[in-house]
């Protein structure tokens, strides 16, 4: 299912996360996997633009650019050249590119041959700020129209997926793919339905079980009451769950600016990698 898995990395502490987990579903699904690291530049052209029309004119000088643009095309030389020597050693096909631009547009564009994109929730810059979500992991989670596995900085095995499940088609791909990796892994899948409504929970549970009983995988469903981010994130710790999986992004961007965005708060939130769907 997953046969071409696009790994995004920049050097930051996240990257070895990359890596390892797309070792593991490739060597689970037979699957490639395209290493990809970009060289963000934009900070060159916005100081050139700003300094050049602001309320004081200072721009880079034409050397302090290419010396600058220069650093960060070795930096992504050194990162592709310690990725692709563990890469070798794993004896998982794989290519690898640098790219230069903006790192959000690149990833979307690699992205579309792509099944599965593995990220850091966080990047470079997580070590002033814990708790801040990545600004390219949060940009490419709304635009991206593939799965998307956002994962922490430790790696751990998958093999147990709870899925937060609403019976909209962004929640029945995300059932989908939790289905095919844990049984791949020889896991089970928790389908776990935050409502108010018992009545309309257990529908779409039964539903749930039905899809899977056609995969030979654990089975366990549950229905509770209160806020989904809080009760998934708190479930999936309790119970063991190694990820969580989820229909992204499923209310408009009215509400969404509004309340707030469930899948945003998960991502904060979650300890373990989480699987997002659309």
């Amino acid at each position: 299912m997953f046969k071409n898995i696009l790994l995004a990395v920049d050097g930051s502490a996240y990257t070895d996360s990359v890596l390892s987990h797309g070792i593991e579903l490739a060597g689970r699904f037979g699957s490639r996997l395209n290493l990809l690291t970009v060289a963000d530049v934009r900070i060159f052209e916005w100081a050139s633009a700003v300094g050049s029309d602001g309320f004081i004119s200072i721009v880079p000088s034409s050397s302090y650019q290419e010396a600058s643009r220069s650093l960060l095309e070795e930096k992504c030389d050194k990162i592709l050249a310690k990725c692709t020597h563990l890469l070798r050693e794993s004896g998982i096909p794989f290519s690898a590119q640098k790219s230069i631009g903006a790192p959000v547009d690149l990833i979307l564009e690699h992205a579309l041959v792509a099944d599965l994109l593995v990220l850091g929730k966080r990047g470079e810059f997580a070590r002033w700020d814990a708790r801040a979500l990545g600004a390219t992991v949060e940009a490419v989670s709304r635009l991206v129209r593939k799965p998307l596995l956002a994962v922490g900085q430790e790696f751990s095995p998958i093999r147990d997926i709870l899925v937060g499940y609403d019976g909209s088609d962004h929640a029945n791909r995300a059932l989908q793919y939790a289905a095919h990796l844990a049984e791949a892994a020889g896991g089970r899948v928790g389908v776990l339905c935050v409502s108010d409504d018992s009545e309309l929970a257990g529908y779409y549970l039964g539903l749930a079980s039905t899809y899977l009983a056609g995969y030979k995988v654990g089975v366990n469903t549950l229905a509770l009451t209160g806020r989904p981010d809080e009760i998934l994130v708190r479930h999936a710790a309790a119970e063991g769950y190694g990820m969580i999986a989820i229909g992204a992004y499923g209310h408009s961007r009215i509400r969404e600016t509004l309340l707030g965005s469930t899948t945003d708060h998960i991502l904060r939130q979650a300890e373990t990698p989480l699987l997002l769907a659309k």
